[in-house]
C-alpha cells in the first residue's frame, strides 16, 4: 500500500501541521461517497469496529470471524470490504487484484475499508485516503480500549451536512480538532532618542573578532577542569542563554540572592558572560565559578576529573535553585514550565507509556528533562544488512534494516531506538489498573514538549554490578549538523501507533508552543578523547558557519570534516526558528 500521496501532495487549508495534523490528499471518489451516502457506511462499520490488545483496530462482523477474499477464498495479504455492498475482495499485487476488479466493476464501490487496519482505501487513485469523522470513531475507540474499563460505547456520528466543496471535509470540525493561535506580525524593535541614550551611556560595544566572530576566549584549566571549561564553552555559545545574560536580565551587581555560604551561580555565570565578550583574547580564568560550583556541590568538590554531563546537570540545577522562588516550583509541578533561565532553555518533557499485552490497558506518565541520554546502538560488526525483529508503531513484529545492521551507528538510530516500543521482562511487571495483577507490558518512550536548545548526552562510560567495574565505550558516532525532532514527538508516536489518522492528539498542542519548530540546527559537541580515568574534554563551537576547537585556553579553527569525526559525548542543538511569544498589548513597543 503505498502512503505517499497522503503525506506529500498539496495541503488543504482545513489542516495544520503544526498541530501535527497532516493535510490530506483529497480524494474525490471519498467526496462523492459522502455526498451520495453521508455517514450511513461508517455508522456500519463503527458496529463491526474490534479492538485487540494493545490498541490495534480492525473490522469484523464477529470477533472470532476469519475473514477471507469472496472472489478467490484468500485469507492472505490484504483484504478490504467494500463500505456499498461489504464484499471482502483480496490485494496481493502483482499476483491478485480482485478488489480492484470489483472497484472497476461496479461504479460508485471505490472506496473499500481495510479489515485487519480499519484503514479507508480508494481503488481508483491506488492510495489510502482519510476521512475525519470515521478516524476519530476509531481512534476514540482505540483510546477508550487502553484506558481503565467503561462501557464502550462509540459516538454516533453527527447527521451528515453538505462537505466542503474543495475536499469534502467541514471546517467547522476542524476547528475542535486544534487549538486556534494567535498570529501577529513581526516588528523589529528601533530604539527612540531615550533608549539610544541609554544605550550610550550604560552600554559597551561588542569587538568583533576573527572576521566578525565575538565571544571566542579561551578558558584556563584550574587542574583537571577541562570538563568544566567544554561545557562552559557550550553555555557561553547557547543563543537563547547568551541573549538573556548578555541583555543584562541577570545583573551580578544587583541581584540579591548571593551569601556568603551559599553564593549565586548566575551572577559568576554573568561574570564570565561579561569577560568572554569583552573583546580581550588573553584566557580566562574562571576560578570563582569554580569555587561557587563547589559549595553547590560540595561532593564534587576537588581537583580530580569529573564528568561533564553530571557538571552539566549540577549546574542548571544551581541556577535553577538561586533564580527561581521555591512557592514557583510547586506552583508548576516541577520544572517542566519552570521559570529560571536554565529550564526556559534546556527543559523538556517527556512521556512515558507502559501498555499491558494482555488487556491493552495503558498507564502514562509525564517527566521533565534537561537532556535525553542515549544509548549507542549495538555493534553487530557483520557489515551485512540483516533483519532484526522490532515492534513497529502498531506493536507488530516486523522486519527493520537500521544502521545498526549495517554497522554505523548514528544519532537518529539512537533517537530511534530511544522511541522504540521495549518489552519488558519477566522480572520487570507492571501492576496493570484494568487486570488488577501484575502483568507483562510494552513500554514506550517520547517526547511531549521540546525545548528551545536540546541536548543528547552519549551514555559512553558503562559500569558493570556484576564484574564490579567500568569501561568506555569508544565506538564512533555519526551525527547530523541538522536535526528534524518530527518523527520522535508523542503525537507522531501515537498517530503512529493508531495509524494515520486525522485527529488531534495527546501532544499536538504542547510540542509546538508558540509555533516554536522541530527542526534543529547543531551548534556545540563535547568530546572525550582517552580512557575512563585518564581523559580529556573538548568543545567545538559553531559560530558563523564556521567550526572552532576549544581546547582549555587554545582556540583553532578546524573544518567539518574535523567536527564529524570526533568522539561527540555532549550534542547541543537549538531550534532553527526562534518565535517571539505575541503580546496580548499590540500596542506596546517594541
Amino acid at each position: 500500500m503505498s502512503a505517499s500521496r497522503s503525506s506529500s501532495s498539496t495541503a488543504t487549508t482545513a489542516s495544520n501541521h503544526h498541530q501535527g495534523v497532516a493535510a490530506p490528499w483529497a480524494c474525490p471518489h471519498l467526496s462523492d461517497y459522502r455526498e451520495k451516502h453521508g455517514l450511513n457506511g461508517f455508522r456500519v462499520l463503527a458496529r463491526c469496529l474490534r479492538i485487540r490488545p494493545p490498541g490495534r483496530a480492525s473490522i469484523r462482523r464477529d470477533p472470532k470471524e476469519v475473514p477471507h477474499c469472496d472472489s478467490c477464498g484468500a485469507d492472505v495479504g490484504r483484504l478490504y470490504a467494500c463500505l456499498i455492498c461489504a464484499t471482502v475482495s483480496c490485494w496481493r499485487p502483482p499476483d491478485s487484484w480482485h478488489a480492484c476488479v470489483h472497484a472497476q466493476a461496479r461504479p460508485g464501490h471505490e472506496i473499500a475499508v481495510d479489515v485487519d487496519r480499519a484503514e479507508l482505501f480508494c481503488f481508483i487513485c491506488r492510495d489510502q485516503v482519510y476521512d475525519r469523522d470515521f478516524d476519530t470513531t476509531v481512534v476514540l475507540a482505540q483510546k477508550a480500549a487502553t484506558e481503565l474499563p467503561k462501557p464502550l460505547s462509540l459516538p454516533s456520528p453527527p447527521p451528515p451536512q453538505p462537505p466542503h466543496p474543495a475536499n469534502g471535509i467541514r471546517p467547522e470540525r476542524v476547528t475542535t480538532l486544534r487549538k486556534r493561535q494567535k498570529v501577529v506580525d513581526y516588528r523589529p524593535w528601533m530604539p527612540d532618542s531615550r533608549e539610544r541614550a541609554l544605550m550610550g551611556r550604560g552600554s559597551v560595544p561588542l569587538n568583533a573578532q576573527d572576521g566578525g566572530v565575538w565571544g571566542l576566549r579561551g578558558l584556563n584549566n584550574l587542574g583537571n577542569t577541562c570538563f568544566m571549561n567544554s561545557v562552559l564553552q557550550a553555555l557561553l555559545h547557547t543563543p537563547p542563554l547568551r541573549n538573556y545574560f548578555l541583555s543584562d536580565r541577570h545583573n551580578n551587581h544587583a541581584c540579591r540572592r548571593t551569601t556568603v555560604a551559599r553564593p549565586c551561580l548566575a551572577c559568576d555565570l554573568d561574570a564570565i558572560f561579561s569577560a568572554v565578550f569583552s573583546g580581550n583574547r588573553v584566557p580566562y580564568s574562571p576560578a570563582r565559578f569554580l569555587h561557587s560550583w563547589w559549595q553547590h556541590a560540595a561532593n564534587l568538590a576537588s581537583y580530580e576529573q569529573q564528568d561533564a554531563h553530571e557538571f552539566f546537570i549540577s549546574m542548571l540545577d544551581a541556577i535553577h535553585e538561586r533564580e527561581e522562588p521555591p512557592q514557583s516550583n510547586i506552583r508548576n509541578g516541577g520544572h517542566g514550565d519552570c521559570g529560571c533561565i536554565a529550564h526556559k532553555v534546556f527543559s523538556g518533557i517527556l512521556r512515558s507509556d507502559v501498555t499491558c499485552t494482555v488487556c491493552g490497558f495503558t498507564s502514562t506518565t509525564y517527566d521533565p528533562c534537561v537532556d535525553i541520554s542515549l544509548d549507542l546502538e549495538p555493534s553487530h560488526g557483520s557489515g551485512k544488512i540483516t533483519n532484526s525483529k522490532s515492534y513497529n508503531g502498531n506493536f507488530e513484529n516486523d522486519s527493520v534494516i537500521s544502521s545498526q545492521s549495517l554497522g554505523i551507528c548514528t544519532l537518529r538510530g539512537c533517537l530511534d531506538r530511544f522511541t522504540r516500543p521495549e518489552k519488558l521482562g519477566s522480572d520487570q511487571k507492571f501492576y496493570c489498573q484494568h487486570c488488577k495483577v501484575r502483568q507483562e507490558s510494552l513500554k514506550q518512550m517520547s517526547i511531549r514538549k521540546l525545548p528551545l536548545v536540546s541536548c543528547f548526552h552519549i551514555k559512553r562510560f558503562e559500569h558493570s554490578s556484576t564484574r564490579n567495574m567500568s569501561r568506555k565505550v569508544d565506538r564512533y558516532l555519526q551525527f547530523p549538523f541538522s536535526l528534524d525532532m518530527s518523527p520522535y514527538l508523542s503525537s507522531s508516536i501515537i498517530r503512529s501507533r493508531f495509524g494515520n489518522r486525522i485527529f488531534s492528539f495527546d501532544g499536538d498542542e504542547v510540542e509546538y508552543p508558540s509555533g516554536l519548530s522541530p527542526q534543529f540546527e547543531l551548534f556545540a559537541v563535547v568530546t572525550h578523547a582517552g580512557k575512563l580515568d585518564a581523559g580529556h574534554y573538548v568543545t567545538y563551537l559553531r559560530l558563523s558557519d564556521q567550526w572552532y576547537k576549544c581546547d582549555d585556553a587554545w582556540i583553532s579553527q578546524v573544518s567539518d570534516g574535523v567536527v564529524r569525526a570526533a568522539q561527540g559525548y555532549m550534542m547541543f542543538y537549538v531550534q532553527q526558528k526562534l518565535f517571539y511569544k505575541a503580546s496580548d498589548n499590540l500596542a506596546a513597543p517594541h
